[in-house]
């Protein structure tokens, strides 16, 4: 597999040593444009990698802010093949920042993996993270993204041990993504020696990059958490910054890019921070 634009982005990172800002956002939340405009916005806020959400009617692995945002996104008419076209509206004007796609199986299945990977692929889709999928269902779709040139990164959590996490490893590539704590997206973050640790034991089994999420709103967490791994990422919190400028009726009362761009400043700022902080 060639070099895709993560890999690109976490040797110069490495070069640079800092951690990188992976933000998430539901995609067509609470309508395409809008989302698109706060697609744009991230990158020249700080954002080295963008996570777009793929909606979906029944996430098990999202808290109540992610699930509202996407079911705002279906509301709003959002599809995946929507979704992909955003990608691909963004990189008429970006052609750098990765993109790494995230949901579940069941929409790609219904479009078609074949289909989906060929359209992803074209659209400039870099990586997959699809929560649902088991490392005994590679070959379902890890396989055929990997064959296609498209990262597909795996979640490891606290509860995956030394005897699962090769298997867990064995087919991931651009990161790994480590959930830090058990439950749902949008949690209190855990104490974060002990995502140290955690993201030290994983890179006792792999030379990938090892990002962490879940939980991480503030830049004083951004900027702990980054001490130690190689990506600090973000989701809920942005998800919250559209939310919170919506009125009852669904219609904005400020600027959602904006607000989600104020949000990813201050944390680019922790993140580019983290391991001067970590030398001192």
């Amino acid at each position: 597999m060639t070099a895709t634009r993560i890999d690109t982005l976490f040797a110069r990172l490495k070069a640079e040593n800092r951690p990188a800002l992976v933000t998430y956002f539901m995609g067509g939340d609470p309508d395409y444009e809008t989302s698109l405009s706060v697609m744009k916005a991230l990158p020249e806020a700080g954002s080295d990698i963008i996570e777009l959400g793929m909606p979906f009617s029944d996430p098990m692995a999202d808290g109540p802010a992610i699930q509202a945002a996407g079911l705002r996104a279906l509301k709003g008419g959002q599809t995946l093949a929507k979704t992909l076209e955003m990608a691909r509206s963004f990189r008429k004007e970006n052609d750098g920042t990765p993109i790494v796609m995230m949901g579940y199986y069941n929409p790609i299945y219904i479009y078609g993996v074949e289909r989906f990977l060929t359209d992803a692929r074209q659209a400039g889709i870099d990586g997959l993270i699809v929560v649902d999928l088991p490392p005994e269902m590679d070959e379902e779709l890890c396989l055929p993204a990997l064959d296609a040139g498209i990262n597909f990164i795996r979640l490891a959590t606290p509860t995956t041990d030394d005897r699962r996490l090769p298997k867990v490893l064995e087919n991931t590539s651009g990161f790994v993504y480590y959930v830090s704590m058990t439950g749902i997206t949008g949690s209190a973050l855990s104490d974060t020696s002990k995502v140290s640790a955690a993201v030290n034991r994983i890179k006792g089994h792999t030379d990938l990059p090892v990002c962490v999420g879940f939980g991480v709103k503030t830049a004083n967490q951004a900027r702990a958490i980054g001490a130690a791994a190689d990506g600090v990422v973000v989701g809920t919190a942005i998800v919250n910054a559209v939310a919170n400028v919506l009125g009852p009726d669904g219609k904005t009362t400020a600027d959602p890019a904006e607000a989600v761009a104020t949000l990813v400043r201050g944390l680019a700022d922790g993140v580019r921070e983290a391991r001067l902080a970590a030398a001192g």
